[in-house]
């Protein structure tokens, strides 16, 4: 997800995106520890992704 899409965003859109995500990431390290997961990798990219909306939120915030 590129940030110049993220600033396209309202500040609701990007709350949802931020639950959505942290949702995402948990069911990821859920299938993980029963290992079921065959790409960890998707973890961290779900991470760099809730990093970046929680950026922009703030930058809207002030």
């Amino acid at each position: 997800m590129k940030t110049a899409e993220l600033r396209n965003k309202t500040i609701p859109e990007l709350q949802k995106l931020a639950r959505d995500l942290r949702a995402k990431i948990n069911q990821l390290i859920t299938e993980k520890s029963f290992n079921r997961l065959k790409n960890t990798n998707l973890i961290k990219l779900h991470k760099k992704d809730l990093a970046r909306v929680l950026t922009v939120l703030k930058e809207k915030s002030k």
